[in-house]
């Protein structure tokens, strides 16, 4: 008697450099169960680690604020224009206004929350971090200076 799909796990890791077979062993029982008169798709991605939330409060609340008071704007156009030099720009049609007869406005192509498409799509732990680290460049050659967010940032993000 088949388990039911939903008792079971939908998702496993792979640790990188340890034995497999207990988890392809447990993928096995799982397809194994499912409903052989319903379609499935199965897939496998490369399992990447999210950026963390202290990244994010750390570019957020130091480094978009450092910006953002250096420069007059607020934080969110900060980001917004550090994304768009980051990732690129695209035109957007607008409501026309008399600052905008054009309707048209360049918005970043993605940001470090969605993608190109504008859906969700994180960006990882290191993506995440080199963006941090062009985000302090572009302060710096703006004459502000961003701090790491902690003397050994680097090595623990090479370490990550």
């Amino acid at each position: 008697m088949p388990v039911p799909a939903q008792l079971l796990p939908k998702q496993w890791l792979l640790p990188k450099l340890l034995p497999r077979d207990r988890v392809a062993n447990a993928v096995r029982v799982f397809i194994a169960a499912l409903d052989p008169a319903k379609p499935y798709r199965v897939t496998v991605e490369v399992a990447k680690v999210p950026r963390s939330n202290q990244q994010n409060r750390y570019l957020w609340g130091v480094a978009y604020k450092l910006i953002a008071d250096a420069v007059g704007y607020e934080v969110d156009e900060v980001a917004e224009f550090c994304c768009g030099q980051y990732f690129g720009w695209t035109d957007k049609r607008v409501p026309k206004k008399p600052s905008n007869p054009e309707g048209v406005e360049s918005v970043p192509v993605r940001t470090t929350t969605r993608d190109a498409d504008g859906k969700r799509r994180v960006l990882n732990k290191h993506e995440f971090a080199d963006y941090v680290a062009f985000v302090q460049r572009f302060a710096a050659k703006r004459g502000v200076h961003v701090p790491d967010p902690d003397p050994d940032y680097a090595e623990h993000e090479e370490a990550a």
